[in-house]
């Protein structure tokens, strides 16, 4: 399997916020932005593997800014790691002001995805290869959430977690 680069798998999904969509308060749903960074990432980790892929984790969701009615989103979806068969994706929303058409960070996520054959068995994935600084501080964050995130499910010993014994000793 050729190892790939983060450049080959970017999503970017830009829509507006429609009335069906708002709150009571005219914003976006918050589940209809989980929708439309789900769909982004599971874009960007199925361009990345050319498999099925399925959401396994959704690790981080901060709803910094409200959405209105109206606003344009774009919603940008970026892999910043792949391990055997899963891929962690990094979702960052904008918003566009309607006059002057400057973006503000609105959201951002962070969501885990595993390439699966057509029985739902978990298949490998290319290996990625980060470019960017931006790109190499993500992939390095990304096996200490990973690790993090086995321990405290009880999957990995604190002692095998290399990228965090100085939490732990």
């Amino acid at each position: 399997m050729e190892p790939k680069f983060p450049k080959d798998s970017k999503t970017i999904l830009t829509d507006l916020v429609l009335p069906s969509e708002t709150n009571p308060l005219n914003n976006l749903f918050g589940g209809e932005l989980l929708a439309r960074m789900d769909r982004a990432a599971s874009i960007a980790a199925r361009r990345h593997s050319r498999r099925i892929v399925v959401t396994a984790s959704v690790n981080h969701v901060a709803f910094k800014k409200s959405i209105p009615l109206g606003s344009v989103v774009t919603v940008e979806a970026n892999l910043s790691r792949a391990f055997n068969s899963s891929m962690e994706v990094i979702i960052d929303v904008w918003v566009e002001d309607r006059e002057s058409g400057m973006r503000s960070k609105a959201n951002d996520a962070i969501y885990t995805f595993v390439a699966v054959d057509e029985r739902g068995m978990p298949v490998p994935v290319p290996e990625l290869i980060p470019e960017t600084e931006q790109e190499k501080e993500r992939y390095n964050a990304a096996l200490r959430r990973k690790q993090l995130s086995l321990v405290l499910a009880g999957k990995m010993k604190p002692t095998e977690a290399t990228e965090l014994k100085a939490l732990f000793t």
